[in-house]
């Protein structure tokens, strides 16, 4: 799957599926080692603002569809699946674009990483907890809603996504 980066020099698309099994890989590990340390809902205080808490995810972000009735599982499931599947296409599809690797390369370890936990444990196991005063208004307490490794990856993803389509606009000008 060797490709031709914008630089003229060989840049294979296996180098963007191991930066996505690398997330996965992390992922799963700092997930391992939560559910090895914390019980469930177990909260240590790291700083004033930071906490590791162990949460289980039943739904996607911000607990969508968490009190479904189980079906939401392999919905989410599939979704992943089929994104990765996109993710790889777009990948060979888009060999030149390095940013826009990147970022779907980031999308697709995280998504991968919560499939992971979705098909092991039936709900995704998130253990990031920052407070921060300013949300109260809108998160009770501040406490911005527990993620994880692989939810990081999907955001720096997306905000990778978006500076990649501003980046090309501008160039289109």
């Amino acid at each position: 799957m060797a490709t031709r980066g914008s630089n003229g020099g060989a840049v294979s698309a296996w180098l963007w599926l191991a930066l996505a099994a690398i997330v996965v890989l992390a992922d799963q590990l700092s997930k391992t080692l939560v559910v090895g340390w914390l019980q469930y809902a177990e909260l240590r205080p790291v700083t004033g603002f930071f906490s590791l808490v162990r949460a289980h995810n039943k739904g996607a972000a911000f607990s969508f569809l968490s009190d479904a009735s189980g079906w939401q599982r392999w919905f989410f499931t599939a979704v992943g699946l089929l994104a990765s599947g996109a993710i790889v296409w777009m990948i060979r599809s888009h060999p030149g674009q390095k940013l826009f690797c990147f970022a779907v390369a980031l999308i697709m370890g995280g998504a991968l990483g919560n499939v992971a936990d979705r098909l092991m444990h039936g709900y995704v196991v998130d253990f990031l907890q920052f407070r921060f005063g300013f949300l109260e208004f809108v998160f009770a307490g501040g406490y911005f809603p527990a993620f994880n490794l692989a939810d990081s990856a999907i955001t720096l993803g997306a905000a990778c996504l978006i500076l990649d389509e501003l980046l090309r606009v501008r160039r289109g000008r």
